[in-house]
């Protein structure tokens, strides 16, 4: 066997045709759960399992207007 002799095997070109090919196949919620924490999805922005998220355990702090108008007294 030489390299000339080489042929690209059958099937999909590459493994991500071949991904979406199999979620096609499976199809609603694809293999993620009806009745989990994540219900579908993989997993929610901000969610750290039940941790408080950072952007609540950060203080707030005041707001400043970038567009105020300074007048003179």
């Amino acid at each position: 066997m030489r390299l000339h002799d080489l042929k690209a095997p059958k099937g999909p070109r590459s493994l991500r045709s071949a991904l979406d090919a199999a979620r096609l196949r499976l199809g609603k919620t694809s293999t993620a759960g009806t009745r989990a924490p994540g219900q579908g999805s993989k997993n929610k922005t901000g969610f750290e399992g039940g941790q408080m998220p950072l952007q609540r355990r950060i203080p707030k702090v005041g707001f400043r207007n970038p567009f105020r108008k300074e007048y003179a007294v």
